[in-house]
């Protein structure tokens, strides 16, 4: 058999014409058995699968999900229990302790703020003199003034 691409329009024709009138036999073939027969050339599309897992096979899921639940569960109630049983000892500090540790820390913040410099000098913030500044205020007034003169309005 030939490919499709290789067909000429008529031969194409051709065969759309005989796929209709084999349709239309098929058809007349139906009513004369009364309907009961399906047309060969239609496939019957098949139905798709809901589910890969059996009603059996779920249930036994579902029961060992919920044995786990159970487990963790009593695991978790029976730690309760031993620590509502018996409280835990909190941790004290002693006064002398308490002291010593707010020493030491004192000693070493004073140590640390010792080593720095008592008054940072300050910072400049422009890096240009009155003078210089005035300067180029001056410059920039004589370029702006010769561009007038000259009947341009930009630079």
């Amino acid at each position: 058999m030939s490919s499709i691409i290789n067909l000429t329009s008529q031969q194409l024709r051709q065969a759309a014409d005989l796929k209709e009138k084999i349709a239309a036999l098929e058809n007349q073939i139906a009513v004369i058995l009364g309907a009961t027969a399906k047309p060969a050339s239609t496939p019957t599309p098949k139905a798709a699968k809901k589910g890969g897992m059996s009603a059996a096979g779920r249930a036994k899921v579902a029961a060992a999900q919920k044995a786990r639940w159970a487990k963790i569960k009593a695991a978790k109630s029976a730690v309760k229990t031993v620590v509502a049983g018996k409280p835990a000892k909190k941790f004290t500090m002693s006064a002398a302790a308490k002291a010593k540790i707010s020493a030491a820390a004192k000693a070493r913040w004073a140590k640390i703020k010792g080593a720095k410099p008592a008054v940072k000098p300050a910072a400049k913030k422009g890096g240009m003199s009155a003078a210089a500044k005035a300067k180029l205020s001056a410059l920039a007034k004589a370029r702006w003034a010769k561009v007038k003169a000259t009947g341009k309005k930009k630079l």
